[in-house]
């Protein structure tokens, strides 16, 4: 397509709604395009959004799945404002299509497209969707999806299996061969996880008496960084415990194995990485939707599951040493994890959005 075109870009709130959106943005803006987006000033899309230089209008709405009353009625307050105000910014940016991750930012924004009759495109990147993306899934032209089981929760023949747009370099991640030391990477994400952090701490001992060499790499956030970081320094092993990775394709491709969450963004890393994991998910997402993340992949053989109550230092210690004792075994799941890869994504997604442009009919 030759001529720049306009194009909106809906979600925010946590890394797994904005990182793929930035990752199709960077594609749009590769083309030629001009895309934008609509955001909340409290979400990450805040801090990642004006960084990668892309334009962001602002509007004030909350959650409603999973709060209590008060915030719920809050955001029905806040509803009818945002919609209203995102309808101006339509007439004014006049985009030829959007694009949604879901989340409660994207809610208004897509309302107000549909209102507006610009065409949309969603991708849900869990095995569950979201209560947004349901609910708006019978007025998109396109649902794209992270999981062949996700399909069946949006209308027939509108879905296509493209996977999660993820950053290349994870895809040029080089299979490890096994060492005499076995590099574990511990992350709970850029805010970290208590519990995962609370799992490692208790793990250091064990190991340390073992005899299984091992190094950690473990990424804390920051709330609990100092306290871990100074333990782990008179723990006697090998690694560094560190607030944030700024590199994590590099910490994936020292990894022999991982320890995460299951949301869709590190699932979606894990395959493209082509890395085994131990993966706990968070026993308090929405709809469950990290253990059924965890579940597809557990069932290709390409990860271990543990319950949230069920990560002890002990349990940690038993899961790795079990993986670790298994001839080829760590090699047979990272094969697996990357069977599940669907590289290309965020071309796809572009390629989706370009060929809606010019359907819009502005009411």
């Amino acid at each position: 397509m030759s001529r720049a075109l306009s194009f909106l870009m809906a979600g925010g709130g946590t890394g797994g709604h904005v990182v793929p959106l930035v990752a199709v943005a960077r594609e749009m803006r590769r083309r030629g395009h001009r895309p934008w987006f609509v955001g909340t000033r409290q979400g990450l899309e805040a801090r990642l959004v004006p960084a990668e230089g892309f334009d962001i209008e602002w509007i004030e709405i909350g959650a409603l799945n999973r709060v209590g009353v008060g915030r719920a009625l809050r955001t029905l307050g806040q509803l009818p404002a945002s919609v209203a105000h995102v309808l101006g910014i339509l007439r004014t940016r006049r985009p030829a299509a959007a694009f949604s991750m879901g989340g409660y930012a994207a809610g208004p924004v897509m309302l107000a497209a549909w209102l507006r009759g610009v065409p949309m495109v969603l991708m849900e990147p869990n095995a569950v969707a979201g209560m947004t993306n349901r609910w708006m899934g019978r007025f998109v032209a396109r649902a794209l999806v992270n999981f062949p089981q996700t399909a069946r929760q949006f209308p027939r023949g509108k879905t296509e299996l493209t996977g999660l747009p993820v950053r290349e370099e994870f895809f040029s991640i080089a299979p490890k061969p096994r060492g005499d030391v076995l590099t574990l990477l511990v992350t709970g994400g850029s805010q970290g996880s208590r519990r995962l952090n609370q799992a490692a701490r208790e793990s250091w001992p064990l190991f340390r008496g073992s005899g299984l060499r091992v190094r950690l790499l473990h990424q804390s956030g920051p709330q609990e960084h100092a306290a871990l970081a100074s333990e782990f320094s008179s723990s006697g092993l090998a690694g560094e415990v560190v607030s944030f990775i700024q590199d994590m394709p590099g910490a994936f491709a020292e990894a022999d194995l991982v320890v995460a969450r299951s949301g869709a963004g590190a699932v979606s890393e894990l395959t493209a990485a082509g890395k085994p994991s131990i993966l706990v998910p968070f026993p308090f997402a929405a709809d469950q939707h990290q253990l059924r993340n965890a579940e597809a992949l557990a069932e290709a053989g390409a990860a271990r599951v543990v319950a949230d109550a069920e990560m002890t230092g002990q349990r940690l210690f038993e899961e790795v040493s079990a993986l670790a004792s298994q001839a080829g075994g760590l090699e047979r799941m990272g094969r697996a994890a990357r069977s599940l890869a669907r590289p290309g994504a965020a071309a796809r997604t572009a390629d989706i959005l370009e060929e809606l442009a010019g359907k819009a009919d502005f009411r």
